[in-house]
């Protein structure tokens, strides 16, 4: 079992010390393709995934979802979150487990995802659709020092409903001056570069683990492909993701290193819990 950097009250601490501080952007990483991200004492959470809930559901399938990392937190003990985000309804990225806690924790809770998916989302949170806040291209969504900003994904392929909107979506993220991509899951598309590049992006958060269906895999960029649209998009720094959650669809992340490297791409890997504080 993969132990995280810090966890439980060592990570509660670090999330609000780094909040009393105020000035600056920071973010952790929750495993998967989980992330909080502060700034000027406001703080959101990026598709978290902290339960056990899929481990669950495919015990004893021909799939078991056997997880590699330790929890980093309850998400019961979130109660500094009052936003969080769902980039698609996969439950590793719209969990029930997870979200419903932090509903708990935090009665005002603000729960975007796209306005594709708030009727599903809706019913797997059991919540009224009026609890739901729906985003799509165009519409920016501000919340405090954040600004969100919706990009298309393709998981396998692009999505959309019967009044356009996608069904798997990525997010530009402003705050503090700073622009964080986080891309859902997502395979390359014809339009994405494009799409990104009116962006300066300081830091893209990108899926690794790649789109290998004959093992269960499907969906995400290698992480070659990673470093590449990293590149392409101009981003400062690659933090990749989406890795060490489940031993049947994981990748080792020295690969996207080495890719980096060969393309003198800077490259982050975090460890389980850690801080990354977002300079320029």
């Amino acid at each position: 079992m993969i132990e995280p950097l810090q966890c439980d009250d060592a990570f509660i601490a670090d999330v609000t010390a780094t909040m009393t501080r105020r000035e600056g952007v920071s973010l952790w990483w929750l495993g998967q393709s989980g992330y909080l991200i502060a700034s000027d004492g406001v703080c959101i959470a990026v598709d978290p995934y902290l339960s056990d809930s899929l481990t669950a559901k495919y015990a004893n399938t021909t799939k078991p979802h056997i997880r590699m990392g330790r929890r980093v937190i309850d998400p019961a003990l979130l109660r500094m979150v009052s936003l969080v985000t769902s980039s698609h309804n996969h439950t590793d990225h719209l969990d029930g487990e997870t979200i419903g806690p932090m509903m708990q924790a935090n009665p005002v809770l603000q729960i975007v995802c796209s306005q594709a998916n708030v009727a599903f989302a809706s019913e797997r949170l059991g919540v009224d659709v009026t609890r739901m806040t729906g985003v799509g291209r165009g519409s920016p969504l501000t919340h405090g020092p954040f600004r969100l900003h919706v990009i298309p994904a393709a998981h396998n392929t692009r999505e959309q409903d019967a009044d356009g909107h996608e069904r798997y979506i990525g997010l530009i993220i402003e705050v503090g001056g700073r622009v964080i991509y986080h891309s859902g899951d997502t395979l390359w598309y014809p339009e994405l570069v494009s799409d990104l590049a009116p962006w300066a992006i300081d830091v893209a958060l990108l899926p690794i683990n790649g789109n290998d269906p004959a093992r269960g895999v499907a969906g995400n960029l290698h992480a070659h492909e990673a470093v590449d649209l990293a590149q392409r998009i101009s981003a400062t720094l690659l933090i990749p993701c989406h890795y060490d959650m489940f031993t049947f669809n994981t990748v080792n992340p020295s690969e996207c290193v080495h890719h980096a490297n060969v393309r003198a791409q800077q490259c982050r890997v975090l460890q389980l819990g850690e801080r990354f504080d977002v300079v320029r």
